[in-house]
């Protein structure tokens, strides 16, 4: 596997070299541009109910599928919103809990399913009860709003953050959702209301800005969402 992460202090995108033969499924609309060697096909990985759940946790029913099929050649991609990319290795001992939008592309190695959280978790996450789980083995390449920025705990270690700064997380992490304050009224009045407290050890991959808060700030604006 070869590739590079380019522009990572603007606007990112991968390089992916490809050898012949050789395939990475990506988010669907991700490719920017490829080799004429490559083939750039859609599909639904794990059938038309693992499609639907994808799609009921905010990502697209479809992959891209990248396929060197005429020799080897590179591909370039990578996705809608101004923000990093990270590459996360997985070694097959653990996974990552991908939270919406957040999942851009992985090798071939990876298997990318639905998890469903707790009635609690689902209903006040603002990500729904439905969530993205990566497993295998291979490169998985994440997209956030923002910076990425790493946060490691040890055993026992927790911290508080706010949802809308989630991107991953380690499967086996606990995390509970709560009020950002000991009384409801101090917990609106903060702007927070509900965040996620997250006990290690594990790490968790957070962006630096929150696009509900970049929402908001639009509407502030009177411009309308077309």
């Amino acid at each position: 596997m070869k590739y590079e992460i380019l522009y990572q202090q603007a606007f990112p995108m991968v390089r992916y070299e490809l050898e012949k033969g050789e395939r990475i499924k990506a988010e669907s609309d991700a490719m920017i541009a490829m080799s004429s060697t490559i083939d750039v096909t859609g599909g639904v990985e794990g059938g038309i109910m693992k499609g639907l759940t994808r799609m009921l946790s905010g990502e697209k029913f479809f992959f891209q599928y990248l396929t060197a099929t005429r020799g080897s050649g590179e591909v370039l991609f990578g996705h809608a919103v101004p923000g990093g990319i990270i590459d996360v290795e997985l070694d097959g001992t653990y996974g990552m809990i991908i939270q919406k939008n957040g999942f851009l592309a992985s090798t071939e190695g990876i298997e990318i399913d639905t998890k469903v959280q707790n009635l609690v978790q689902g209903i006040f996450s603002k990500e729904g009860f439905f969530i993205l789980k990566a497993r295998g083995k291979g490169i998985l390449f994440l997209s956030s709003y923002g910076a990425i920025h790493p946060i490691t705990l040890e055993v026992g270690e927790e911290i508080i953050i706010d949802n809308g700064h989630l991107v991953a997380w380690t499967e086996d992490m606990y995390y509970n959702i709560e009020k950002a304050s000991n009384g409801w009224v101090n917990s609106i009045m903060s702007g927070e209301c509900l965040v996620c407290r997250f006990k290690g050890p594990g790490t968790i991959l957070i962006q630096t800005r929150n696009p509900n808060s970049f929402s908001g700030w639009i509407s502030s604006l009177g411009f309308s969402k077309a």
